[in-house]
């Protein structure tokens, strides 16, 4: 049997290597993003790899120290610690000295007349206004329903002036549910031929994967909302002759939906309000838990308790910060009415992460009960949770990833509560992921073409048969000859998406990709095609590879498409029969706003969701360092919202970080009320240290 000395000594070694693993996850992090940063300005003009110098191992080194500095400063914040040097500590304490006496340096001077002008009459006017403003906000917002009426009021310009945004997703859809309708109706539409361009050939399925009874409804743009968003435009074209209508109520729903979504996750965040309940969850042996309760009579605690507010609930200042983001940034402000599925997927996360937040804050661990059970998620919770799920299911195919594994990581952190997890995640994904399963299998509908997931691939090899043609070994040329024709993706390519190189637009277009003639057995070959490629040219490749996703995490990289792309395109300002006569001016000049105030260095990062989704790994990285393992259990959807990032088919496209963005301000709250705990423990180590340094003293 070991001794305890030696059961101590372990423990302080696996301490020290899961400090250091920790901080290696924190370095690494940082490297990402400091990478990012250093590799930018070889591909904004036109270079690569190879053209690698000092003046980016510069950019490396001095983003590497930025991010790594926040990530210091937040542990030492999460632990309790002071995060400035003990200069800054020390140079503050002297200017409030030479502030109480007479100052002689200029800034002791500034900050003396501006304590005296503070302390004045008016000073004091404003301070006292400044704290009756806080309490109405706080008075304002401290309930779903009033705050349902803040983001009405503050986003009601929004469909009103500018009614919708949309783009050639929308479209497509409607096209395709129009000849689905057709065919349902006994309209009879075979594939007419080889020459034929139909709806599936516009984001290009395979041929190969059509049904042989023929159908035209595609999982292409997730089918239910294909359905959904179809059959309101058939609606609006029986009545008014036009889709115009129909997309302008659609963007209306949505809008409805984003105030719901977001005021439902700002109440369980600002205001806690699964801590009001009754005095069932009261854990009479540790009142010191509760800081929702007052106890009657400490000496009768049969005598019950009285709710008080909670310390825990957001301060005035976070309440107004979060609100200011999503009434004025335009990421959220115009993802409010755009009609695409990535802002529909990113309000319904917004929803869903702030009950996965109620389901972190009644954990056993943090809301200890006093018969050892969970605490039951509410009704209302439930319910919330599982319509959440399924407006992510049908909005997004990669909802089901994040819900799964999600799922396994509630079982595993959770066990207690196994029941409402399989209710409220896997029930919905068996039903709506499964039933397209079904349907696609049955031929009922045309499934997703798999080069859609593909890329990173494509993109590798686009650039290989651009930047060196014959470094293509043979024999991968000649595996992928029945897919690509690699002459025209090398003149399709583009380093910033990949949609070109797929062959995706309407008829006059590139055809790289032979979806019309490609097998399945063909795309057999297609990754040992690629592998042999990148083998051959690995510098090139790991250009395609950075050059697709780098913007993700570069705050100082514009987005390639942003949020204000949707408000007047050609397809809002021309391309429909009345939308664009409505305030045609007006949209121009707020979208031109949003853009010029984006182009504008530091001050438009604010604008831009790369600048949250570093954030939010840097963040993650100092949660990681500080092992709160149960807040990581439900941010990690985050990191694999990243990932998706990585994957996706476009750099930098900004519709794509609006989940991350949504959700930045509320984890920041959280994170800090995690920290709050350290700190207050801290603080009264001090005082201790204190007070023995004093008896010591006295002796």
């Amino acid at each position: 049997m070991p001794l305890m000395s030696e059961v101590k000594k372990t423990g302080k070694r696996g301490g020290k290597v899961g400090t250091f693993l920790s901080w290696t996850l924190a370095v690494l992090a940082c490297l990402w993003v400091a990478w990012c940063c250093a590799i930018g300005p070889l591909y904004w003009f036109g270079g690569g790899l190879s053209d690698f110098g000092w003046l980016n191992v510069l950019y490396l080194a001095v983003a590497f120290a930025i991010c790594f500095s926040i990530v210091v400063a937040l542990v030492r914040f999460g632990h309790g610690r002071r995060v400035l040097p003990r200069y800054f500590v020390r140079r503050y304490e002297r200017l409030c000295d030479e502030i109480a006496g007479t100052p002689t340096t200029v800034l002791g001077i500034m900050l003396r007349h501006l304590h005296d002008a503070a302390h004045s009459r008016p000073g004091r006017a404003l301070h006292a206004m400044i704290v009756w403003l806080g309490r109405k906000l706080t008075r304002c917002t401290d309930c779903w329903w009033k705050l349902m009426l803040v983001f009405v009021i503050g986003w009601l310009w929004v469909p009103t002036t500018l009614l919708a945004a949309f783009g050639a997703d929308i479209r497509s859809q409607i096209r395709e549910f129009s000849w689905a309708l057709n065919q349902w109706m006994g309209l009879k539409q075979p594939y007419i031929g080889f020459f034929s361009f139909v709806p599936m050939d516009i984001y290009p399925t395979a041929h190969y994967m059509w049904p042989d009874n023929p159908t035209y409804l595609t999982d292409q743009h997730n089918v239910v909302l294909t359905v959904f968003y179809g059959a309101v435009a058939a609606v609006s074209r029986y009545f008014t002759d036009s889709n115009d209508a129909g997309i302008v109520v659609l963007a209306a729903l949505q809008w409805l939906f984003a105030a719901f979504c977001c005021s439902a996750t700002a109440n369980r965040f600002f205001n806690l309000p699964w801590r009001r309940l009754g005095v069932g969850t009261f854990d009479f042996s540790h009142p010191e838990r509760h800081d929702c309760w007052n106890m009657r009579d400490y000496t009768h605690p049969e005598a019950g308790v009285v709710a008080r507010p909670s310390r825990l609930r957001a301060g005035a200042k976070t309440r107004f910060v979060i609100l200011l983001f999503f009434m004025v940034c335009p990421l959220a402000v115009f993802a409010t009415i755009s009609l695409t599925k990535s802002p529909l997927f990113a309000f319904a996360f917004v929803w869903w992460f702030g009950v996965w937040y109620e389901l972190h804050m009644t954990h056993i661990k943090a809301l200890p009960t006093i018969n050892s059970k969970p605490t039951r998620l509410r009704k209302r919770s439930i319910m919330a949770l599982i319509i959440s799920s399924c407006v992510m299911l049908i909005s997004a195919k990669y909802a089901w990833y994040i819900i799964l594994f999600t799922l396994i990581l509630a079982l595993i952190n959770d066990r207690k509560r196994w029941k409402t997890y399989l209710v409220a995640l896997l029930l919905p994904t068996i039903l709506i992921h499964g039933g397209i399963v079904f349907l696609t299998n049955t031929g009922a509908i045309i499934g997703g073409d798999p080069i859609e997931s593909r890329g990173i691939q494509l993109q590798q090899i686009a650039r290989v048969a651009k930047y060196n043609p014959k470094g293509i070994p043979a024999d991968a040329a000649e595996k992928l000859e029945p897919i690509f024709n690699l002459d025209q993706m090398a003149e399709a390519y583009s380093w910033q998406d990949a949609d070109p190189v797929k062959s995706s637009g309407i008829q006059s277009k590139k055809v790289s990709y032979k979806w019309r003639t490609v097998t399945e057995d063909d795309m057999k070959n297609f990754n040992e095609a690629w592998l042999e490629i990148v083998v051959a040219n690995p510098v090139i490749a790991l250009d395609a590879f950075f050059a697709e996703c780098f913007g993700y995490f570069n705050v100082t990289d514009l987005p390639y498409v942003s949020m204000d792309y949707y408000v007047n395109n050609d397809y809002v300002q021309s391309g429909n029969v009345w939308i664009h006569l409505y305030n045609h001016d007006w949209r121009d000049a707020v979208a031109g706003f949003a853009k010029g105030w984006g182009n504008i260095p530091v001050v438009g990062w604010v604008t831009h969701g790369n600048l949250y989704v570093t954030l939010m790994l840097l963040v993650g990285a100092a949660e990681v360092v500080l092992r709160r393992w149960r807040s990581l259990s439900w941010h990690l959807p985050l990191l694999l919202l990243m990932g998706v990032m990585i994957t996706a088919p476009a750099n930098n496209f900004e519709r794509h970080m609006l989940p991350v963005a949504f959700v930045f301000g509320f984890v920041c709250l959280q994170f800090w009320r995690e920290s709050r705990n350290a700190r207050l423990a801290a603080n009264a180590n001090v005082v201790s240290e204190h007070e023995a340094s004093q008896v010591r003293q006295d002796e």
